[in-house]
């Protein structure tokens, strides 16, 4: 799930109503969830880090709406997330790639660097411009991962809060996180 706004620990506070949006069709309760889902539920605990006491944060979602039905579910947020990866994109140059001697072994003359039409995104001057302006993109990884210095605690009413002694736990809202209705496995 992707929340659709930050949550921090001790800021937001207990009985914080949030919203997340499914990234990936994923089978809840038996029932298959189908991706841009929307799961409504609210911060259930939310304690900032202080001198002795480890930062903590709990999240219920207890409902799911989707296009052609809904559901009512008991899900938790896990320790698990989907990192953001940034990937190299193509290379939008135009025109030959600039050699690193300014000699030019092709008909004609040598194209000039600084005309529009063989550069047509203008940027500085550093070398890395020189070579043409490669695109990045961000894409969520494959595989997820266990956040940091997190632990995973089971309340006594069944839920699950994330407990980090280290640090206030922050959730962006531009993450995928995981969630969960028991005890989660290593993945493999």
């Amino acid at each position: 799930m992707i929340l659709q706004e930050n949550v921090i620990a001790g800021k937001t506070p207990a009985g914080t109503k949030v919203q997340a949006k499914l990234a990936i069709a994923t089978m809840v309760n038996g029932v298959v969830v189908p991706r841009n889902a929307n799961f409504s539920g609210e911060v259930v605990e939310s304690s900032p880090k202080t001198g002795k006491e480890p930062s903590r944060i709990s999240i219920r979602m207890d409902s799911v709406n989707w296009k052609n039905g809904s559901d009512a579910v008991k899900v938790y947020l896990s320790a698990w997330y989907y990192p953001s990866v940034a990937e190299a994109g193509q290379n939008l140059q135009y025109g030959p790639p600039q050699p690193a001697s300014r000699t030019w072994n092709g008909a004609g003359a040598y194209p000039d660097p600084n005309s529009p039409a063989y550069k047509p995104f203008p940027e500085g001057d550093s070398d890395k411009d020189q070579a043409g302006p490669d695109t990045t993109i961000s894409t969520t990884s494959k595989h997820r991962v266990v956040m940091k210095n997190v632990e995973t605690q089971r309340n006594n009413d069944g839920g699950i809060s994330l407990v980090s002694k280290y640090a206030n736990l922050k959730l962006d809202r531009r993450t995928t996180y995981v969630l969960a209705a028991g005890d989660l496995t290593p993945a493999r």
